[in-house]
């Protein structure tokens, strides 16, 4: 038996992250797509780690809890690594909310349920959340502390109320944010940790789509604008989770950690601010 990592989303922000903390441990991996799952397996089992493919759909709490069951089956969870989700370019609002929003919230739900004492876990969010209007406390609370089952009831997640697919994206990571404090209190009853990654603009495959997609201009000129004047790589988010899941970040639980080169700071106080 071995220590085991469940690592969602077979990309390269999470295989970064599995890379960086996953030696020695079984690391069950799952994505919707299976060729995924078993590229990035593959990759990873030939650079000496031990990896098992699955799919897995974020939407579904049955798949969910079929991918936790895989991997109890070789040892105790000690970590989770969430880098799964759809993109606001290439996905509809429905999709954006079923997978990102209450499919984050499920997974952090289920794997609460049964993380080891010490276990941590991280999953990662977008910048996208920070820089969407304030909600109200009482709309922070509803997305931090409504059951899991009942999110996509609430009314601010309504058609009506959701302009756009960049809306809803921005949405979804806000309760990430939201939902990773409240299930950090959860967790810590277990004497377990949980924190979110905000990342700003990561030069991956699902990036360079967005590059080339509708909204490629905005996201060019938003790292054109930022402080650090370029895109991050998935191993500067990796060098954060590392903090976050080794013993050093012991102290850290419930947290976000924006990784964007400053593009917030710019959206708010610099290049990026909207004209009035």
């Amino acid at each position: 038996m071995k220590n085991v990592m469940i690592l969602t989303g077979a990309g390269q922000i999470g295989m970064a992250i599995a890379r960086r903390m996953g030696y020695g441990m079984k690391i069950v991996i799952g994505d919707k797509k299976m060729e995924n799952a078993q590229r990035i397996s593959h990759t990873m089992n030939e650079a000496g780690f031990d990896t098992e493919p699955m799919e897995m759909d974020l939407s579904s709490r049955e798949s969910i809890k079929a991918l936790i069951a895989e991997a109890q089956g070789y040892g105790p969870i000690t970590m989770l690594v969430n880098a799964a989700g759809v993109s606001p370019s290439q996905a509809p609002i429905e999709a954006i909310l079923k997978v990102d929003l209450y499919g984050t919230a499920v997974l952090l739900e289920e794997v609460g349920k049964v993380i080891a004492p010490s276990g941590v876990g991280v999953t990662i969010s977008s910048q996208s959340g920070h820089r969407m209007k304030q909600l109200t406390p009482e709309e922070d609370e509803q997305l931090a502390c409504t059951p899991t089952e009942e999110l996509l009831s609430l009314d601010i997640l309504q058609p009506e109320n959701i302009k756009d697919t960049l809306h809803a994206y921005q949405m979804a990571k806000r309760c990430n944010e939201k939902r990773v404090m409240a299930e950090s209190v959860k967790w810590g009853e277990k004497g377990a940790r949980v924190n979110s990654i905000s990342p700003g603009i990561i030069v991956t495959p699902l990036a360079l789509d967005e590059f080339n997609g509708p909204r490629g201009d905005f996201y060019k000129n938003m790292f054109a604008k930022c402080p650090a004047g370029r895109p991050g790589t998935a191993d500067e988010v990796a060098n954060v989770a590392e903090l976050l899941m080794s013993d050093r970040g012991a102290f850290i639980t419930g947290s976000d950690f924006l990784v964007d080169g400053g593009a917030a700071a710019s959206y708010f106080y610099g290049p990026l601010k909207p004209e009035a």
